[in-house]
């Protein structure tokens, strides 16, 4: 057998095809060829005298001598990581990669502009922005940081407040011209509402507010067609076909141009935070504090479009 250390790497590689369920996810992620991870794995394998991987063409799985080695594995995986960050926390230089993932309306309203003045600020630093409307698996998707709109459910994330997104209910003067605007919230059930798929909450149930009590609660709207999209939502808004709550900065340029009129103002009880949103880690690097700082510091900058 050969010495420990020279094992290091492959045990590493192990715990990562176990995260990923895959070789081919794993190899593309670790940058290489899935033949030099099988042939990783087989020098495991021979050194131990013992299967860890049951594979084929479909499926993946881990034996239970597989599954012991992988809880070892992963542990040395934390400390190499562990100690790579206590050495780029306390760097005086900002080099490396930070890969981000983002909603789209983030994206397009803020971060791209806010990310590029980061990159131009700190050359040596190059971020991968991934703009998707899903809650990726920052650990085993690899991904250093996140932004994030709604309640943090996972606790093994770090979720620092970057600012709070209200929502408007809102409709255009050409839909308006059509239809009577509504003067209280029960009114709504009478109009079309375009309701948006991409939220926590359900997408029909609308959260209002009483202006004279504060008091939250949910009304049951309906309509003919709704959108897991924020550009399609705003040209339907924009088209005339309905009512929609939205968030404010998806639209704010729009009410500012009166291309789009805010009904019920006061009765929008739904109220998001954004968050900066990456794993647990003793020590956090340098680079990713920093631009942290500087996306929080780009959302305080335009907070007029969050309300």
């Amino acid at each position: 057998m050969l010495p420990a250390h020279e094992y290091a790497n492959d045990l590493i590689l192990f715990a990562l095809i176990v995260d990923c369920g895959s070789f081919s996810k794993a190899a593309e992620m670790a940058g290489v060829t899935g033949s030099v991870l099988s042939k990783r794995v087989g020098r495991l394998e021979k050194a131990l005298g013992a299967r860890l991987l049951y594979r084929t063409t479909r499926s993946l799985s881990v034996t239970e001598n597989g599954r012991v080695l992988y809880q070892h594995a992963k542990s040395l995986t934390g400390q190499v990581h562990s100690a790579l960050q206590a050495v780029s926390a306390n760097s005086d230089e900002l080099t490396g990669l930070i890969r981000m993932s983002v909603p789209t309306i983030s994206g397009e309203l803020v971060l791209s502009d806010s990310v590029a003045e980061f990159c131009e600020k700190y050359p040596n630093v190059k971020v991968e922005m991934h703009l998707e409307n899903r809650f990726v698996d920052l650990v085993n998707e690899r991904i250093d940081l996140a932004i994030r709109t709604g309640m943090m459910s996972d606790s093994s994330l770090i979720a620092r407040p970057l600012i709070d997104s209200h929502w408007v209910i809102l409709a255009s003067p050409r839909y308006l011209e059509k239809h009577p605007a509504p003067q209280n919230p029960e009114d709504l059930l009478t109009h079309n509402c375009l309701t948006y798929t991409y939220q926590q909450s359900g997408t029909s149930n609308w959260l209002m507010r009483r202006p004279d009590t504060g008091e939250i609660y949910e009304l049951q709207v309906s309509g003919n067609i709704a959108f897991n999209n924020a550009r399609a939502i705003r040209k339907a808004l924009l088209s005339g076909h309905g009512i929609a709550m939205v968030p404010r900065c998806m639209v704010h340029e729009d009410l500012e141009a009166g291309l789009l009129t805010e009904v019920l103002p006061g009765y929008s009880g739904k109220k998001l935070g954004v968050y900066a949103v990456y794993p647990y880690t003793r020590h956090l690097p340098v680079k990713i504090r920093l631009l942290i700082d500087h996306i929080q510091a780009s959302y305080q900058a335009i907070s007029p479009y969050f309300g």
